[in-house]
């Protein structure tokens, strides 16, 4: 049996998790040699008795079904040794030792950020989640979340509204979507972007779970943005553990009459950077991603023609011009361009890193000055 195929059987039989099966590796050496192990070993290692009962068996049904998910295209298992295994998750303690993704693993190559909030945000906050998503991946940058309702589901769905790029966290097996809302935003992911699980084909969206994903999502990520959470909020607990893997976390302010700003409003009393456009949180990683590979561009299509440079070109000035002195929104910008939404935001977004834009409240923009 390979590596991979033992790793595969850890990972595949019942009563052994990642922690037990990482605790198993640890004490044999490899995942071949615990699986050669002895019944008194594996009881020394903490395995209860009906996973050592199991783990005597020859392999199940369940590591069959999942050889077959792995054959078909685009369908990985990823160990510690893999080459795609992201780094950043090799340096949490102790690390995922396996993952299950569907799509696109070279997007583990890349700086990502973390966009995530409460399932039932406000109309403002699920706008500001779609706004941050879709300029932070017009900008290079990888956006990951949880795939869950409301925040998570709009921050992916900026990603992807920009020719970006996203990753997708579940809390589920990968041949599960939960919730059943977002089946066809999880297969946009899956064929632009990428879906990741530590969890095994066929496991239920349970409460214990979700934890675990957060773990998974704060330490693949440079940081952290929180858009809208309440004060007792999973939101919250993701951007403490980004914060306790040393990545730096974002918060959105809010009035203080929303109930879902408090959540954003503790973490900035706790040390997260109070953000009210995307070039505040890109001045402040840009040290922080400087070791990376630099990220992939937005695609280009005939539908989504390369956005215009801002090099001082025409392009720049025709759209500075349509922005005007007053208040305006993209929509408004692109019917006054005829641009694509896509190539008016890029260009606002080169706009405002240079300062001669800035983001207003509602999502709209002025001129700088």
């Amino acid at each position: 049996m390979s590596d991979r195929s033992a790793w595969l059987r850890l990972a595949t039989t019942p009563g052994i998790g990642a922690t037990l099966a990482g605790r198993l590796v640890a004490r044999f050496g490899s995942a071949q040699a615990a699986l050669t192990g002895s019944d008194a070993g594996w009881r020394d290692a903490g395995l209860p008795a009906p996973a050592r009962r199991a783990l005597a068996e020859p392999p199940g049904e369940a590591m069959a079904r999942t050889e077959a998910w792995l054959a078909e295209d685009g369908h990985h298992f990823l160990t510690l040794d893999h080459p795609a295994y992201p780094p950043a998750l090799a340096e949490l303690d102790p690390p995922p030792p396996w993952l299950y993704a569907l799509g696109d693993l070279d997007l583990l190559d890349y700086p990502a950020i973390a966009i995530v909030g409460s399932r039932n945000p406000s109309h403002a906050g699920r706008d500001a989640a779609h706004e941050f998503g879709r300029a932070l991946a017009a900008a290079g940058l990888v956006v990951v979340s949880g795939l869950a309702r409301g925040i998570d589901a709009a921050a992916h769905e900026g990603a992807l509204d920009a020719d970006g790029y996203t990753i997708a966290i579940t809390g589920t097996g990968l041949d599960r979507v939960y919730p059943a809302a977002n089946k066809a935003l999880a297969e946009r992911i899956a064929e632009r972007g990428l879906l990741l699980s530590e969890f095994g084909l066929g496991t239920q969206p349970l409460r214990g779970n979700f934890p675990r994903r957060n773990r998974v999502i704060a330490g693949l990520c440079t940081a952290t943005l929180v858009v809208e959470a309440a004060r007792a909020s999973g939101s919250l607990i993701t951007a403490r553990m980004a914060s306790a893997a040393n990545r730096e976390v974002f918060a959105l302010p809010g009035s203080i009459h929303n109930p879902l700003a408090r959540g954003c409003h503790q973490l900035i009393r706790e040390g997260a950077k109070l953000v009210e456009t995307t070039d505040h949180i890109l001045e402040e990683i840009a040290g922080s991603i400087d070791g990376y590979r630099r990220g992939p561009a937005p695609r280009a299509s005939a539908q989504n023609p390369e956005p215009p440079e801002a090099d001082g070109n025409d392009n720049a000035a025709e759209l500075l011009a349509a922005v005007g002195h007053d208040p305006v929104r993209i929509d408004d910008l692109v019917a006054r361009t005829g641009w694509p939404a896509d190539a008016v935001s890029s260009t606002l977004l080169i706009l405002e890193l240079e300062g001669r834009v800035q983001a207003v409240a509602g999502g709209a923009y002025v001129r700088s000055g």
